[in-house]
């Protein structure tokens, strides 16, 4: 017999389902007008020619998305409703892109210092909005879908992220191909905040029932004491942490890619938009594929021949002596990628109970955020240093010993 709370839920659930999904179809539709991996490394190029700089701009992305969710695990694990604060705190990593576009307008007359100055500062700003986001957000989407349904939701929610993000890239090559400059990084720029918008509005659609039931002590416990306590007693957890580490180092030749195909082997931008979807069209497959398996399967497993493709992609971008190479160098990336944030999302919020789950979010991410941070470095200095088949081999070796100890070290939660 389910309780009132989950009788709601469950009641809701179709339509919860759809409103959430077209808030991710649009997000990524807007993403593929501003790609962390393609169109903002090519915009970001025009400034500087350092492999440090343009490999940092996925890395502040996601080292953005981490870091602060430990930081508002307790004020997350307080609320009896996610949605309000989701909806207010999500404008952060959405605004800055309209920022973006002023950068991109004015860039012909800029000192290129300065408007890589303030492209960064933007970045930043765009990551640390999706941080604090992130934690109430994924306690929300994971109160509202039941725990059998998780893994096909986040795998369709990505899947359709994925399907339109492949047509707005398409798009935004040809705007790149068509538009002189300073229209064609603008105009990108612009859709991407439009399209924002558009995922907001869906996103407020969502009905989120309040938790009566949810225990909620008058005075809150110190922070670091429950961390620890998880830390100490949980040994698979811990695991799961060293593992979230190593793929950072594992995906770290992914942002160079499409640099590595324009330096090396005279990649146009159209072909850089083409190649981009098939990036996000190998998504498409992948998401609802590897999340299925996932809930029927093994989170483990599936995230096991996830860490075998991305140690696959950047063997291939190792010995690459032509541009079709990276093809399937970008198809086996794209199922690292959803292993690595949809199925690894999907089994990180298995861990803990209901009350404990914030604080289990914030830990498998805000402990990751310095390996994020450091595995671009230390691919740019690679690159720069060794030149990026040397990068590519790193990158390689590490995906094989995630492989190596997501099989023999991690359990199912």
């Amino acid at each position: 017999m389910h309780s009132p709370l989950e009788q709601d839920i469950r009641k809701n659930l179709r339509y919860n389902f759809t409103v959430n999904l077209l808030d991710g179809g649009f997000f990524g539709f807007a993403l593929g007008f501003g790609s962390f991996i393609t169109i903002i490394p090519l915009f970001v190029s025009q400034m500087t020619n350092s492999a440090i700089l343009i490999g940092l701009i996925p890395a502040i992305h996601n080292v953005g998305w981490q870091f602060p969710q430990l930081l508002t695990a307790g004020w997350v694990s307080r609320l009896r409703r996610y949605k309000p604060a989701v909806l207010a705190v999500t404008t952060l990593e959405r605004i800055p892109f309209l920022g973006l576009a002023v950068v991109a307008w004015f860039l012909p007359g800029l000192d290129r210092k300065i408007a890589l100055v303030v492209t960064f500062l933007l970045l930043i700003w765009q990551g640390f909005g999706g941080g604090f986001t992130a934690n109430a957000w994924t306690s929300m989407i994971s109160k509202i879908i039941p725990s059998e349904m998780r893994g096909t939701f986040f795998g369709a929610q990505a899947a359709a992220a994925n399907a339109l993000a492949s047509v707005a890239a398409v798009i935004a090559g040809l705007l790149l191909d068509r538009l002189g400059a300073p229209l064609d990084f603008t105009v990108c720029f612009l859709l991407t905040g439009v399209f924002m918008a558009v995922s907001w509005s869906f996103l407020s659609l969502t009905r989120e029932p309040e938790d009566t039931e949810k225990p909620i002590p008058e005075k809150q416990a110190p922070f670091w004491r429950g961390t620890r306590t998880i830390l100490r007693r949980d040994v698979n957890f811990r695991w799961f942490l060293l593992v979230r580490v190593l793929i950072q180092f594992a995906s770290m030749g992914f942002a160079f890619y499409i640099v590595y195909a324009v330096r090396q082997f005279g990649m146009d931008e159209v072909t850089a938009g083409i190649m981009t979807g098939a990036f996000m069209f190998a998504q498409i497959i992948a998401n609802p594929l590897l999340g299925f398996l996932g809930d029927r399967w093994s989170y483990r497993r599936v995230m096991t021949l996830g860490a075998l493709a991305a140690a696959l992609s950047a063997g291939l971008a190792w010995k690459a002596t032509a541009l079709v190479w990276f093809y399937p160098i970008l198809i086996l990336a794209a199922i690292g990628v959803v292993a690595i944030w949809t199925i690894g999302i999907a089994m990180m919020v298995k861990f803990g109970s209901e009350a404990e789950r914030p604080v289990y979010i914030g830990l498998a991410n805000t402990l990751v955020a310095p390996a994020t941070i450091l595995a671009p470095l230390l691919g740019g200095w690679l690159a720069d240093t060794a030149g990026f088949p040397a990068m590519f081999l790193a990158t390689a070796i590490s995906g094989l010993i995630t492989a190596l100890v997501l099989h023999f070290m991690v359990r199912d939660p």
